[in-house]
């Protein structure tokens, strides 16, 4: 037999050979292309995946307990929806976004700060409305006695150290100045005040023992474990308590925003308020 002749068969077994390994090896390709596909529809598509947007609100501490139990609530309605809480004096957080600070939606404890932000163009103006009111009240440490008739015990050497916010940045602490004032305390127990730089600090003075008394909202007090209410200060004494709500301007998120606004106007939210000692606005 010829080498020509000997050589045919094996040329045509590797010629086989390598067509075999190609067809494995489209095979195995479309295999795991489809495999890819499978599902929903949606998976490894960017158009019809819906990205998560985290939406930045800034909020007046005393919001703190109301508003951490609405964020956990909405997130599991909007699971594409991260709410970044930030909370502190609500004249600080307004310097924050006058400076800036990226905020989607600011809720503060006075109408002041709101206006203030309105006037210079950084709120919208059709995404602002008055939604909560609040009691001023004066606590005392959880060992004393919580009953008073008035304010007049915060004269007496009973009371050595008075806790209040800084009035020009803590809405709190403008309301005690203006009730003091009222009360022709406010000079008087000049000596006595240790300010603070959010009603939650006072709140904490008041708890450790560091002060003998401090001026917070109802609903801080309520929170409070080691603390009591002496007395509710008459409305009538200080400006209406009111908590304004507001889109920033500047907001990447203007859709999310308008909805977590809608939502805290809402009334399953308007409950929740209500528990944790607030009024509704409206």
């Amino acid at each position: 037999m010829s080498k020509k002749k000997r050589r045919q068969p094996y040329l045509m077994n590797m010629r086989l050979g390598l067509m075999l390994t190609l067809i494995l090896s489209l095979a195995a390709l479309l295999a795991s292309g489809c495999s890819a596909n499978t599902g929903s529809g949606t998976e490894g598509n960017p158009d019809t995946q819906q990205s998560e947007v985290q939406l930045t609100v800034s909020a007046a501490a005393s919001m703190q307990d109301a508003l951490t139990e609405l964020k956990q609530s909405y997130e599991k309605d909007h699971p594409n929806v991260k709410v970044q809480m930030n909370f502190g004096a609500s004249g600080t957080l307004q310097k924050q976004i006058e400076q800036g600070a990226p905020t989607d939606v600011f809720i503060s404890a006075g109408k002041k700060q709101m206006d203030e932000l309105l006037q210079n163009g950084l709120i919208d103006d059709k995404w602002h409305r008055p939604l909560l009111k609040n009691d001023l009240v004066v606590i005392v440490p959880g060992n004393q006695a919580a009953e008073w008739t008035g304010l007049e015990p915060l004269d007496t050497e009973q009371v050595k150290r008075i806790a209040i916010g800084a009035p020009e940045s803590v809405p709190a602490g403008s309301y005690a100045q203006e009730v003091l004032e009222k009360a022709k305390l406010w000079e008087t127990l000049a000596e006595k005040f240790v300010l603070t730089k959010d009603v939650r600090q006072v709140l904490s003075y008041v708890e450790t023992g560091n002060v003998d008394a401090g001026f917070v909202y109802r609903t801080d007090a309520i929170t409070a474990k080691k603390a009591l209410i002496a007395c509710t200060v008459d409305s009538s004494m200080h400006k209406p308590i009111v908590y304004p709500i507001g889109i920033v301007k500047a907001s990447s998120h203007q859709k999310e925003a308008q909805e977590w606004y809608q939502y805290l106007s809402g009334e399953e939210a308007g409950h929740i308020f209500e528990r944790y000692g607030f009024h509704l606005a409206n």
